[in-house]
C-alpha cells in the first residue's frame, strides 16, 4: 500500500496523569489501560513498528512484552511534564526512528480497532497526492454558539433543520497520520492540507477524565458481550 515505505506508530505514554490518577496503568477490562492500544497496533497489518515514548520505568520494562512490534524510547528530561506539546515529543521521536509514514495515537484510546487504524492509513494513501496529513474527528450537525452567545454555524433568523446544517468537525485526538516530510514543514502533526476522517463513535472516546474512563469501560464491556 505504501510502496515499501515503513509505517511507524507513535504512542506517547507518561507516568503522571494530571486529571485521572494513574490513568495509563489503571485496570481497564482486566488489563492496564495502555495495553489495549498496543494490542490494537500489533494487530494492524500495515504498521511495521510501534514506538513508545515514555518516562515510565514500568512501561520501559513491560511494553516490549505486550507487543512484539514495540520499541521503547526513554523520554528526555527536557520533554517531561504536563505542559510539553505533543508536537515536541513527535519531533524527538522522528529523530530516533526511521519511518516514512507515521500514525500517532494514545494510550487513552482503548476502543480504537485495528480495522479503523488500517482504514485511516488506506485513506491517507489514497489522498496523499493532494493531502499531507490526516486526523480523526467527530462530525456534528447541531447549532453551535461561541462563548459570547453568537451563532457559529447557522443563522438564527433562518431555522434550518439540524440535518440540513453544514457539518462541523471536532478533532477527537484518536489518531493522526502524516509523513516525515509533512511534519518537517511545520513541526506539527496536522499539515496544511489535511484529510478529515470520521471515526466510529464507539471508538472515538479519548479518556481525559473519570467520566470518560467509566464510559469507555462500559462501552467495551457492552461490545465484548456482543450487544
Amino acid at each position: 500500500m505504501f510502496h515499501n515505505r515503513k509505517v511507524v506508530a507513535l504512542v506517547p505514554i507518561k507516568e503522571h496523569s494530571e486529571r485521572v490518577e494513574g490513568k495509563n496503568f489503571r485496570s481497564f477490562c482486566g488489563k492496564p489501560l495502555y495495553h489495549h492500544i498496543l494490542h490494537a497496533l500489533e494487530r494492524t497489518y500495515a504498521v511495521d513498528e510501534v514506538l513508545v515514548d515514555t518516562d515510565s520505568p514500568r512501561v520501559m520494562h513491560e511494553a516490549p512484552k505486550v507487543s512484539s512490534k514495540t520499541r521503547v524510547v526513554e523520554r528526555p528530561a527536557e520533554l517531561r511534564g504536563d505542559m510539553v506539546s505533543v508536537n515536541r515529543l513527535i519531533a524527538h521521536d522522528l529523530s530516533v526512528s526511521d519511518g516514512d509514514i507515521y500514525v500517532q495515537t494514545h494510550a487513552t484510546n482503548p476502543l480504537l480497532k485495528p480495522a479503523t487504524i488500517a482504514a485511516a492509513l488506506k485513506r491517507f494513501a489514497e489522498a496523499e497526492e493532494d493531502h499531507d496529513s490526516l486526523f480523526s474527528a467527530n462530525r456534528f450537525q447541531s447549532r453551535f454558539y461561541d462563548h459570547e452567545g453568537a451563532a457559529m454555524n447557522h443563522n438564527p433568523e433562518e431555522l434550518l433543520r439540524t440535518q440540513d446544517l453544514a457539518p462541523v468537525y471536532e478533532e477527537n485526538s484518536v489518531l493522526y497520520v502524516f509523513t516525515r516530510g509533512s511534519f518537517a514543514k511545520r513541526n506539527r502533526r496536522i499539515g496544511l492540507e489535511p484529510v478529515i476522517l470520521e471515526t466510529p463513535p464507539m471508538e472515538s472516546i479519548d479518556i481525559d477524565d473519570e467520566f470518560k474512563f467509566r464510559l469507555a469501560e462500559l462501552l467495551a464491556m457492552y461490545s465484548s458481550a456482543g450487544a
